[in-house]
C-alpha cells in the first residue's frame, strides 16, 4: 500500500531518527508518558508535514501510542527517502518520493485522505484544501485538525473569513511555544544552514535582503548580521518596518534593494515578491532562496522565462542566464531553502514544535464533539506546559510568586 522509493533504506533512516530523538526531550517525555495508556488507540491520523527525521520521531510516536497513520509531504524536495522508508518501516502508510512531480504529490495527498482520516496534521493547508474541494462526504467523519505553518493559517484564515471551512482547525503556528522558537530560532538557523552548505560561499561582508519582517525574516535578519552581513528588510507593514529600522537594519522597498542585494532570502508567505523588474537589476552571480512555505515567493517561472537559458551551477543550484551575461542563481528551485538544501530546523528546536503539534491532536481527541468548524487557538495551559519541560530539560529554572506578590498583581 505504500508508494515510496524503497523500503531497504530503512536502517539509515532509522538511524537519523534515533539522532535526534536524544535532542528532542519534550516530545520523548509525553511519549513515555503516553504510551502506555494508547490514548489514540484506533483513532486513524493524516499527515502531510516535511518528512525527515525531526517528523518521523513525532509519528513514531503517535503510531506507539496507539494511532494509525497514513502520511505524505508537504515538499517534494524535503523528502528524505531514507526516513519515509523508516517511517513505514514503524507501521506507517507512506505516500511520498523525494523530488516526486506535482501530479504524484496530489496523488499522494488523495491516497491519505482515502484512508479515511479521523485527524488531520497539516503542513500549509494542502490536505484540508483537497479535503474540502474534492472529498466533501468525508468532512463530517473528520473530528479536526491541525496546522504547522504561517503560510497554511493565512490560507485557513481565508476559508473561514468566506464561510468554507467546515471543520475545526488547531493553528499551531500561533501558539507561543512555536512562533517564538520555531519561526525564530529554528528558521534563523536552518535557512543559513541550507545557503552556506549548497553555495559554500561566506556571507560575511555580503548585502543580504530579507523580504518580509515576521518571526521568521526577524530570525533570518538577526542571524545574517551574526554572521557578518549588512542587511536589508524590505515590509509592506509600517509597525514591522519600524521595527526592522530599530533593530539596526536598512529599510526600503524590493525595488530599491533589488540592486544592492549579494543574497535574497524571501519569508512572507505572499506570491510575486520578487518579478522580473527585480531580476533585471540584480547584479551577476545574486543568490535567490525562499524561506516561505510555497515556491511562488520568487517568481522563477518567470524568470526563466526572461533568460537566455538556466545553467546547473552545483547541485541544488541552477543559473538562469540573462541577455547581457549576468547570471541570477536560484537556490532548490526557489522552494523552501532551509529543507530542500538542509535538514531544517534543529533537533532541539522542533521538540517545541512536535510536542504542541502531538497534543494539538491529543486535545483534538478528546474535544472534538465540543468543538465547532472554524480556527480555535490551542489553550495557554497546553502551550504553558511544554515550556515548563523544555525549560526543565533545559536546567533553567523560575522564581515563585509569594501570595503577597500574587495578591500585588492579581488582586487574589
Amino acid at each position: 500500500m505504500n508508494d515510496i522509493k524503497d523500503i531497504n533504506l530503512a536502517p539509515s533512516g532509522q538511524q537519523k531518527i534515533d539522532w535526534v530523538s536524544r535532542y528532542m526531550p519534550v516530545l520523548t517525555s509525553f511519549r513515555e508518558e503516553y504510551a502506555s495508556k494508547k490514548p489514540f488507540e484506533g483513532v486513524r491520523l493524516a499527515v502531510c508535514i516535511h518528512l525527515e527525521a525531526k517528523t518521523a520521531y513525532l509519528v513514531q510516536t503517535l503510531l506507539a501510542c496507539g494511532a494509525s497513520v497514513a502520511a505524505c509531504a508537504s515538499n517534494p524536495l524535503s523528502t528524505q527517502d531514507d526516513v519515509v522508508a523508516a517511517m513505514a518501516k514503524s507501521g506507517a502508510k507512506m505516500f511520498a518520493i523525494h523530488g516526486e512531480t506535482e501530479e504524484q504529490y496530489n496523488a499522494h495527498i488523495k491516497s491519505v485522505l482515502e484512508t479515511e482520516p479521523n485527524i488531520i496534521m497539516d503542513d500549509g493547508g494542502d490536505v484540508i484544501a483537497m479535503l474540502h474541494e474534492q472529498f466533501p462526504d468525508l468532512i463530517n467523519e473528520v473530528w479536526g485538525a491541525s496546522e504547522e505553518t504561517t503560510t497554511g493559517v493565512l490560507r485557513l484564515k481565508a476559508m473561514e473569513r468566506a464561510g468554507e471551512l467546515k471543520i475545526p482547525v488547531i493553528p499551531v503556528n500561533d501558539a507561543q511555544c512555536k512562533y517564538l522558537f520555531d519561526n525564530r530560532y529554528g528558521t534563523g538557523q536552518s535557512v543559513w544552514d541550507g545557503i552556506m552548505r549548497t553555495t559554500n560561499l561566506i556571507v560575511a561582508g555580503k548585502r543580504v535582503v530579507v523580504a518580509g519582517y515576521g518571526w521568521c525574516g526577524k530570525g533570518v535578519a538577526k542571524r545574517a548580521a551574526a554572521l557578518g552581513a549588512r542587511v536589508i528588510v524590505t515590509e509592506i507593514d509600517h509597525i514591522k518596518a519600524t521595527e526592522a529600522i530599530m533593530d539596526g537594519f536598512d529599510v526600503m522597498t524590493m525595488d530599491d534593494a533589488a540592486a544592492l542585494g549579494d543574497i535574497f532570502v524571501t519569508v512572507t508567505g505572499c506570491e510575486d515578491v520578487i518579478i522580473k523588474r527585480h531580476f533585471d537589476k540584480m547584479k551577476d552571480g545574486v543568490l535567490l532562496s525562499n524561506a516561505g512555505h510555497f515556491d511562488c515567493e520568487v517568481n522563477v517561472a518567470e524568470l526563466a522565462a526572461a533568460s537566455k537559458k538556466m545553467v546547473p551551477m552545483r547541485h541544488n543550484v541552477e543559473g538562469y542566464v540573462q541577455d547581457d551575461g549576468r547570471i541570477l542563481n536560484v537556490i532548490a528551485g526557489g522552494r523552501l531553502v532551509n529543507l530542500a538544501s538542509g535538514d531544517g530546523h534543529p533537533a532541539e528546536i522542533m521538540d517545541m514544535s512536535f510536542a504542541l503539534q502531538f497534543l494539538a491532536q491529543k486535545y483534538v481527541l478528546e474535544h472534538h464533539t465540543e468543538m465547532k468548524p472554524g480556527l480555535k487557538n490551542l489553550p495557554e495551559d497546553i502551550d504553558y506546559s511544554v515550556a515548563v519541560r523544555k525549560l526543565q530539560a533545559m536546567g533553567g529554572a523560575v522564581d515563585v510568586l509569594t501570595d503577597e506578590q500574587r495578591v500585588y498583581l492579581y488582586g487574589e
